[in-house]
């Protein structure tokens, strides 16, 4: 029985990554290098979340006083450029949209955002909110190549600008012509050049990234602690396991 719940987890296992990776392929997932260590970028990207985001999405898991307190913010601070709908600094960041107007406005109600850095990644954001395209077909006018048929329509299209997406035919291995993704040609130029807006969205999901584990530069800090700890523990186990041997020898 053991042996066959092992077999099942590596079999689970192997078909996550697996998914994942092809996913990851169709997506084309751009690196966020984002820095969660940087008060500035965080304190921008906040200022993004509140403007472009929370009307729809909330960050449930996340109470002000705490955001405050990471990004470096007084509570008058706080009250005046974040604080939208509670009413005090330990309220949680809920959004004021009703879910049965989400579900007729977009079809489902708009996911909470406090964990979807840990739950997709950096990475996955980040290549999210670049990859709008025009497409005609679809009820918002847009769709994205890293989640096709997204419900979300191109909230940041004013500071983007519009793009459409480019593709290139290729002969499979049946002699099939294919599209293969080539990249994004811009139609209509953006409040932002592309260089602001690569900064834009890296600052969005650098804070979407930090309320996802805010506590993690303090853990990451912590280990080399604890690997310390256990480097001088190994020392002081290896010279007394040398002590309790050099009798037999």
């Amino acid at each position: 029985m053991p042996i066959k719940n092992k077999a099942l987890r590596a079999l689970a296992f192997l078909t996550v990554f697996a998914c994942s990776a092809t996913f990851a392929a169709e997506g084309h997932f751009e690196h966020a290098n984002n820095d969660v260590s940087n008060v500035a970028s965080l304190q921008r990207g906040a200022r993004n979340f509140v403007n472009y985001c929370y009307g729809c999405h909330s960050a449930k898991y996340v109470r002000y006083s705490r955001l405050a307190q990471g990004l470096g913010l007084t509570e008058t601070q706080l009250m005046e450029n974040l604080m939208f709908t509670g009413v005090r600094p330990s309220d949680t960041m809920q959004n004021a949209i009703s879910a049965d107007d989400a579900k007729r406005w977009f079809g489902r109600q708009p996911p909470d955002l406090s964990l979807v850095s840990r739950s997709r990644g950096p990475d996955y954001i980040y290549s999210f909110l670049k990859s709008f395209y025009l497409d005609p077909s679809r009820p918002t006018g847009v769709n994205n190549t890293v989640l096709p048929g997204a419900a979300m329509p191109h909230v940041l299209w004013e500071l983007q600008g519009v793009q459409k997406a480019v593709y290139e035919g290729e002969t499979d291995a049946q002699k099939n012509m294919v599209k293969k993704f080539k990249g994004f040609e811009l139609v209509t130029q953006g409040k932002m050049s592309p260089e602001e807006y690569d900064q834009f969205v890296r600052d969005t999901v650098n804070f979407l990234d930090y309320i996802g584990e805010p506590m993690q530069l303090e853990r990451q800090s912590l280990g080399y602690y604890v690997l310390g700890y256990l480097l001088v523990f190994l020392l002081f186990a290896y010279l007394l396991k040398k002590e309790y041997w050099k009798k037999v020898k």
